[in-house]
């Protein structure tokens, strides 16, 4: 079969939501043709719309060694490498103790490689709670806001920040005036 019919039959899966037969697909259309950059950029979507992650990866990477002046394939493998990393930040988080440091260097990451991501500034804000660094998180928790308003989480978490940082300056102006006595 040709990798063109194959496009076609992994497009009928895609029209039915059958992201896993939609990949099947894909793949048959990289075995037809192995150097078209298109079905790996393809298929990598597909992948990452089933939650396969590491598999989106090793076809947006391929897409982009094919065809490395290609946006959409750069763009991409960006997104799936923000994924990555925001799914790492937010493993690190939530472990006893987490480290927060490692977490918002890979959220910062994240953030670079897809500015669009609600979900690496919203984690980015908590990560920077936990390290003190309120300012910090009180910027990311709004750029949050911004990419979605409407999430209440994410609402939250500002008005969170927001509390600790005046009960923070309020403790440290309590600290200044007893100095000055």
């Amino acid at each position: 079969m040709e990798g063109d019919d194959c496009l076609k039959q992994a497009y009928g899966c895609i029209l039915q939501n059958d992201f896993e037969g939609a990949i099947l697909w894909f793949e048959r259309a990289i075995a037809a043709d192995p150097n078209n950059a298109s079905y790996y950029y393809r298929c990598s979507i597909s992948y990452g719309r089933s939650g396969k992650w590491e598999r989106a990866l090793h076809y947006a990477v391929k897409a982009v060694e094919l065809e490395p002046e290609q946006k959409a394939h750069l763009y991409q493998l960006h997104t799936v490498q923000a994924r990555l990393l925001v799914l790492s930040g937010k493993q690190e988080l939530s472990k006893q103790p987490p480290d927060a440091s490692i977490a918002a260097a890979a959220l910062q990451e994240a953030v670079e490689l897809d500015p669009l991501s609600f979900e690496a500034y919203y984690w980015l804000a908590q990560a920077f709670v936990k390290l003190n660094r309120l300012d910090d998180a009180l910027r990311y928790a709004l750029e949050a806001i911004r990419l979605n308003p409407a999430d209440d989480d994410a609402r939250a978490l500002f008005t969170e920040i927001s509390r600790k940082r005046r009960a923070m300056r309020y403790r440290k102006q309590r600290r200044q005036r007893r100095r000055n006595r």
